[in-house]
């Protein structure tokens, strides 16, 4: 199945994607839902970010390409850091080149959302505080990334943390799932997420030992290889086996 959340003239809804359209619920798939007799055509459907999460929490280094490639290693424990809810956008929303940086890259991730209150969960219990999974693209300024010492600044900024276009519920991703990022149609990344140095399981053990994790909250799990700088009118495309293509232009601020 999969979930996607709309603008509907002055409404916002959520609703099941299929071939003709979207059929729109009444209420939220993480409280309680059902359906309406409305269907809207796919020319008429306006996608926005298909959650909007309390917290987005990302883990560094998990592939151990990427680490290579930063010129680190991979940790021994995930790494994680956090964007803010306020840099989630959605489907064919612009992503803002900030000012204060002159590199900002692209990196294409398998996004999580997870389904109801997680604490303490142990990695074999995960499997039902996982609603689904989207895509992501952790948009970071790298020069204040190695100028700043921490990543706050480079990976949180307004806009910096596209989602979509739909959550799938039915998703394995321990199968050699497809994590592909283009750039004006040029593949600039593609790995899988078999290549995952930590699972999505063990990340959730990891993080739930610190932190809550709430109903509709975001993991995002890491990058292959291959990130790069975009510039103001690139169009960036973060395409996710079996979810589909998250599309973001980059514009100046």
């Amino acid at each position: 199945m999969k979930i996607v959340r709309i603008k509907a003239g002055d409404d916002i809804a959520y609703g099941v994607a299929d071939a003709e359209g979207v059929l729109v619920y009444n209420g939220s798939p993480f409280v309680a839902w059902e359906p309406t007799e409305t269907v809207v055509p796919w020319p008429s459907v306006n996608l926005l970010a298909p959650v909007l999460p309390t917290k987005v929490l990302c883990v560094g280094k998990n592939y151990e390409d990427h680490a290579d490639e930063m010129g680190g290693e991979v940790p021994d424990e995930p790494l994680i850091f956090m964007k803010p809810a306020t840099s989630v956008i959605g489907q064919n929303q612009s992503v803002v080149y900030p000012p204060q940086s002159k590199e900002v890259h692209h990196e294409a991730e398998l996004a999580v959302v997870i389904a109801k209150p997680a604490r303490r969960v142990k990695a074999e219990d995960a499997g039902p505080y996982i609603f689904g999974y989207t895509a992501a693209n952790d948009v970071t300024a790298r020069d204040l990334q190695r100028s700043d010492g921490q990543w706050t600044r480079a990976k949180g900024f307004d806009t910096f943390c596209p989602l979509g276009p739909a959550i799938e519920t039915e998703l394995d991703p321990l199968e050699r799932l497809a994590v592909i990022a283009r750039v004006n149609g040029e593949v600039r990344q593609a790995g899988f997420t078999s290549d995952m140095v930590f699972g999505v399981a063990e990340t959730i053990e990891y993080i739930t030992a610190f932190t809550t994790l709430l109903p509709g909250d975001v993991i995002l799990t890491g990058t292959p290889s291959g990130v790069g700088p975009v510039e103001p009118g690139d169009l960036m495309e973060i395409e996710v086996d079996g979810i589909g293509t998250l599309a973001n232009r980059v514009v100046a601020p």
